[in-house]
């Protein structure tokens, strides 16, 4: 509650949208950077449906993955069974002739093209006040590598915009990254089931 105290005296020219669901994905995530997560985009066998990599290691798309888990949303499942009936649509760069659970939750792309057909595509825009807690960003780090993260309801030092919950290479970490590359996709996603 404190934090939204503080948001609406700092902005209150910002229109509080954001629903429940969406500040609890935000705790989600936040809760995530207390764990010690080794970067590691090592390819898993995991279970299905809700299967995590092991403990302890993961990649960008893990934290958001682990963040929806955290309120009853299994993406794997979600992706798994989107791309079954819908294999065309999704990113073919990997060339693969089938789905696979072990992997397609966990590929920035995919997660882009479900959230794109399932979701909310917020506009991409430089001002900070349209990146809400609980929103999804995707970048494009250069060439073909791709990264996802979750805003938080932390303000950064200047409390100008919030921070980023990601895994960009030195764990599941809180940082003020937003802009820090190109922005390539925004989308607020909420399960029907939610």
């Amino acid at each position: 509650m404190k934090h939204l105290i503080v948001v609406l005296l700092l902005f209150p020219q910002w229109c509080w949208s954001q629903t429940d669901f969406f500040n609890q994905l935000a705790d989600s995530a936040l809760i995530l950077t207390h764990d010690r997560v080794v970067y590691n985009p090592s390819y898993f066998s995991i279970s299905y449906p809700n299967g995590d990599v092991p403990a302890g290691k993961g990649v960008c798309t893990d934290v958001v993955i682990r963040a929806y888990r955290k309120l009853g949303i299994d993406l794997q499942k979600e992706v798994h069974e989107d791309m079954i009936a819908n294999f065309q649509i999704y990113p073919s760069v990997w060339g693969l002739q089938k789905t696979d659970k072990n992997i397609d939750h966990r590929r920035v792309p995919n997660l882009m093209t479900f959230f794109e057909r399932k979701g909310q595509t917020l506009t991409i825009t430089s001002d900070p006040k349209n990146y809400q807690p609980g929103d999804v960003v995707c970048w494009n780090l250069g060439g073909a590598i791709t990264h996802i993260g979750i805003v938080s309801d932390q303000l950064n030092a200047s409390k100008t915009r919030y921070l980023i919950v990601h895994n960009i290479g030195r764990g599941q970490v809180l940082e003020d990254m937003l802009f820090d590359y190109k922005i390539i996709g925004h989308y607020r996603y909420q399960s029907n089931d939610n």
